[in-house]
């Protein structure tokens, strides 16, 4: 059986030294350790990992491909129904909205949305993170208002989750990118400045931490500021996460 915590323990080790191509071998090592075993659930959450993982390295064809396969696993499995089977539509609908399908995307938004909402709590994170993602296809299909609504709830989700100040920082310049593509970024100039002066204040929340995904949502947010202008905290996010990846 895959040894689920130690193999998640050392590839947030890696990321977080980024070591993008270290942590796609250990991913791999297991998705084949997990088919030799038939380990069906190790041979899901590898493939989870691994679409997540080719989506932020760009790899269009490997993130679509694992995540054609992790639909047709859940399938295999008969758990169409349950909250695992959730989080794979949800990983893959966002692996299709990155790659320039948010038809097939909001679908499977819509079936993650659908087990969440039944079976977990309100302030589950995990629905805080499902609403944020949605939004971001919804957005794309120029359902704007539906999409600010859905980015309010990602918020009042969060908030309530000790640690999870950056995912509200990244819905913040969500909603900015969301007004600027509604309105134009004359139009909603005074809004998006709003936006980034909340998103920067969850971000100073947790300046001094030292984990990856931490780092690598400074590196995200540091597009975003730098693109509206800001380029002094552009270039303190960046700092931030270079200490994390070399370990200062």
């Amino acid at each position: 059986m895959l040894p689920k915590d130690r193999v998640l323990s050392k590839l947030d080790s890696l990321l977080r030294g980024n070591d993008y191509a270290g942590a796609k071998r250990l991913l791999e090592y297991w998705l084949a350790e997990s088919e030799y075993t038939r380990d069906g659930h190790g041979i899901l959450l590898m493939q989870n990992e691994l679409m997540g993982l080719t989506r932020k390295l760009g790899e269009k064809e490997n993130a679509i491909g694992y995540a054609e396969k992790a639909l047709s696993q859940v399938e295999s499995m008969g758990i169409a129904e349950n909250v695992g089977a959730a989080t794979t539509y949800l990983n893959s609908a966002t692996v299709f909205k990155a790659f320039g399908d948010p038809e097939r995307s909001i679908g499977l938004f819509g079936k993650a949305r659908e087990i969440y909402e039944r079976d977990l709590p309100e302030n589950d994170e995990r629905l805080g993170g499902l609403y944020n993602n949605m939004g971001l296809t919804l957005v794309d299909l120029g359902r704007f208002k539906e999409a600010e609504e859905l980015y309010m709830k990602a918020v009042s989700v969060m908030e309530t989750v000790e640690g999870k100040e950056p995912e509200e920082a990244v819905t913040y310049l969500n909603m900015a990118s969301a007004a600027e593509a509604e309105t134009g970024l004359e139009g909603a100039k005074e809004k998006i400045a709003a936006l980034l002066s909340k998103a920067a204040e969850r971000m100073d929340i947790g300046k001094d931490r030292t984990d990856g995904n931490y780092a690598f949502v400074c590196e995200k947010c540091a597009t975003v500021f730098g693109y509206y202008g800001n380029e002094a905290y552009a270039r303190e996010l960046n700092e931030r996460c270079r200490r994390i990846y070399e370990g200062n």
